[in-house]
């Protein structure tokens, strides 16, 4: 077997009052990928109690009523003075990761979702952000390009250290954020070949779920970005709940990628990153199947 495939850039997972249900660090643990847990320090010892020490970091702040985005902006800083040309940062309550193959969402290994992610960004000179869709939004019976290009990005992202941007506000900030890397000329990519299987907002106890989402939450986000972004996003309803629009669904957005000098797509060979399908007996029923599909 070939050495496992892992990414190079640190991936962070920030968590607040989910020590027994942090999904994404779980995940993480049990595939083998290197990562940092970043907790406020008054539940510092319950995380210490559930994933290994070495891998937690402690903010040096807690309870400031705004959400995720101050310790975001410290995990951008702590990647940035650590020398790293780019930093992933993970929601905490991903709990796998598919491969889209052939149409179908099988099951592999989050590390080798990464580094394939990783590669192909690191081809172009005007990424600003590139991360992986979410498994409920690739269905089996649509065809989809492998990659969206100059869409939001959201729960996993592959950020560029350099930008002159910064996570802000309180609410919907990884929308604000493709925003913003988007109005000043660089791209996004959001890949449909690998899939986050992520629970839906406000399923799970902890996190943002009481601090902002409760009461009219869900309005106060729409017009919070509404605000920020007047005449490209509007507020209106789905899902039965509200929610923000951007104008013309992104497609306002044309910037084209620009591959780094020397890159020659022409000759690389295809790279399945050690990726194997397990076949199983034929009289399993299909979503078993699915389960049961692995990676070398």
């Amino acid at each position: 077997m070939s050495e496992k495939r892992l990414p190079r850039y640190p991936a962070y997972v920030i968590s607040k009052g989910r020590f027994e249900s942090c999904l994404t660090a779980k995940m993480l643990v049990k595939e083998g990928v290197p990562f940092t847990l970043v907790v406020e320090p008054q539940e510092y010892e319950d995380y210490a109690s559930a994933f290994p020490k070495a891998r937690i970091a402690v903010l040096p702040f807690s309870n400031l009523g705004l959400g995720s985005v101050p310790a975001r902006n410290w995990v951008w800083e702590d990647a940035l003075g650590k020398g790293y040309e780019r930093h992933w940062i993970l929601d905490d309550n991903i709990r796998s990761v598919y491969r889209r193959y052939k149409a179908k969402r099988i099951r592999c290994d989050s590390g080798i979702a990464l580094a394939v992610v990783e590669d192909f960004t690191d081809r172009y000179e005007n990424i600003a952000i590139s991360g992986l869709q979410y498994k409920m939004f690739a269905p089996e019976t649509n065809r989809m390009s492998p990659f969206f290009l100059n869409n939001h990005v959201y729960s996993c992202l592959l950020i560029n250290n350099k930008l002159p941007y910064r996570w802000r506000g309180r609410y919907n900030e990884d929308t604000d954020l493709c925003l913003q890397v988007l109005s000043g000329g660089w791209c996004t990519v959001l890949v449909n070949a690998f899939l986050i299987d992520k629970m839906r907002t406000m399923t799970m106890k902890g996190g943002n779920t009481d601090e902002l989402y409760k009461a009219d939450g869900r309005l106060k986000m729409a017009r919070s970005l509404e605000r920020l972004w007047p005449g490209v996003v509007t507020t209106g309803r789905r899902y039965g709940r509200p929610q923000h629009y951007v104008k013309d669904a992104w497609k306002v957005f044309k910037t084209p990628l620009r591959l780094k000098s020397g890159v020659d797509l022409a000759k690389m060979k295809p790279d399945e990153y050690g990726l194997k399908l397990v076949q199983v007996a034929p009289e399993v029923k299909s979503e078993e199947l699915r389960e049961l599909l692995t990676t070398n």
